[in-house]
């Protein structure tokens, strides 16, 4: 059912209250909104849900059901949330608000205008995600250092890939740089062993909400 409330509105999958399983956040509680809809199709994804359905509110409906949790952190996560223009003032508001705000967004749109007060987690897609094309890279030239990339590998030939990537693009000079193996694809001490030989300025991490709740919805 439609909102009757003036103003931006967002379809949102959900919103729920969990411990952040990744970034540099991992392990405080969290609000996270999860917005619908995303353009792509990556082979491992998790939230197929996000891609259809969802209710339509309005930005204080929205910032009514983050506030009945009492935390600091806000994650805006999808699917895509920026595929959704109006997830840009609902940055702000939730800046405004006072809280700490992260954005998780794939590598795929443009992130020029979110409010600089939000923290951006870029997920640049690798070949074995089957979207590497889609990756945007001159969105690297709107991230500082409170921002984040993030890469998920999927086996050795991501693995060389990513090492280009930050090679390439300076990627550890310009924010902190985040590594993940795909859930239950890639053996997580492997991939582990693979940065410490090549002693990468890379942070290595696992989703920790997979490991404590399993692969579910609303965690």
């Amino acid at each position: 059912m439609r909102s009757t409330h003036a103003g931006p509105r967002l379809r949102v999958t959900e919103i729920f209250h969990s411990l952040q399983g990744e970034a540099r956040f991992t392990g405080w509680p969290t609000v996270f909104v999860r917005l619908t809809g995303c353009p792509l199709r990556c082979r491992y994804c998790d939230t197929a849900y996000a891609f259809s359905g969802g209710e339509f509110l309005s930005l204080d409906e929205i910032l009514s059901r983050v506030q009945r949790w009492p935390v600091r952190h806000v994650t805006v996560t999808g699917g895509e949330p920026l595929a959704q223009k109006d997830c840009l003032p609902l940055l702000q508001r939730l800046c405004d608000a006072g809280y700490t705000v992260s954005l998780e967004t794939s590598g795929a749109l443009d992130v020029s205008a979110v409010d600089p007060r939000v923290i951006k987690v870029l997920d640049l897609k690798t070949p074995g995600s089957g979207e590497a094309g889609r990756n945007r890279y001159d969105n690297l030239e709107y991230l500082g250092a409170d921002d984040q990339v993030k890469f998920v590998i999927c086996d050795a030939a991501d693995y060389q890939w990513m090492k280009e990537v930050l090679a390439r693009h300076r990627l550890a000079e310009r924010c902190e740089v985040l590594v993940m193996p795909s859930h239950e694809e890639l053996p997580v001490a492997r991939l582990a062993e693979w940065v410490l030989a090549d002693g990468l300025p890379v942070r290595f991490q696992v989703q920790l909400h997979k490991y404590l709740w399993g692969d579910v919805r609303g965690r």
